[in-house]
């Protein structure tokens, strides 16, 4: 159930936020516009890996569409890990202390990088609406901050995983799937200071 949810408000986002423009956008002037803007990035095939299954919801040259998309693509895919390492608990009991208390910080952490990436989200379509540098400024100063301390939540939770006493299959199921959260959301954050940087040279 919670992952309907999840792909439910994933889906509302995406409507909500990306259906703003009123003509469908070229899909080879997307992709490209995509590729170029992903190698500011520091992974960069991830990034267009990412995001070119969107391309259709992202306007040619609109820094915002794409700072947006990546951050709905890495809200979606933290609260999947969430629900994934949540389910491993109840379906793995015999966990040793040291990983179960590993997990369950891992757990808090990584719902606390979810409930900042939401916000992000909201915060950044409030922004592409100000009109006045100050008003921009302060909302793209708190979704950076929110971006990079849901960054910060994840790799929290892959330092609980470092020590060599922890179990191999747990380390790798969860490192796998958290390292590959953890990059998109870097990836997200480069996008959202791209378009803060392009955007703030525009007003007067």
């Amino acid at each position: 159930m919670e992952l309907k949810n999840t792909i439910f408000l994933v889906i509302l986002l995406s409507i909500t936020i990306l259906q703003s423009s009123s003509a469908t956008p070229n899909r080879s002037e997307s992709d490209q516009f995509i590729v170029s803007s992903c190698q500011t990035t520091q992974y960069p095939s991830l990034c267009v890996h990412t995001l070119s299954a969107y391309a259709t919801k992202i306007r040619h040259n609109n820094d915002q569409d794409l700072a947006q998309t990546a951050l709905i693509i890495s809200l979606a895919r933290a609260k999947s890990v969430t629900i994934f390492v949540a389910k491993l608990t109840k379906e793995t009991p015999r966990f040793k202390r040291r990983e179960y208390l590993a997990i369950k910080d891992c757990i808090e952490v990584l719902g606390n990088s979810v409930d900042r990436l939401a916000q992000s989200v909201k915060e950044l379509a409030r922004a592409g609406h100000a009109v006045a540098s100050e008003d921009f400024m302060w909302k793209m100063s708190n979704v950076q901050t929110w971006v990079s301390a849901a960054l910060t939540d994840e790799t929290t939770c892959l330092d609980g995983f470092s020590e060599r006493a922890m179990g191999g299959k747990v380390k790798r199921l969860i490192r796998y799937k958290v390292v590959h959260v953890a990059q998109v959301t870097s990836n997200a954050l480069a996008l959202v200071n791209q378009f803060a940087e392009k955007r703030s040279v525009k007003f007067p």
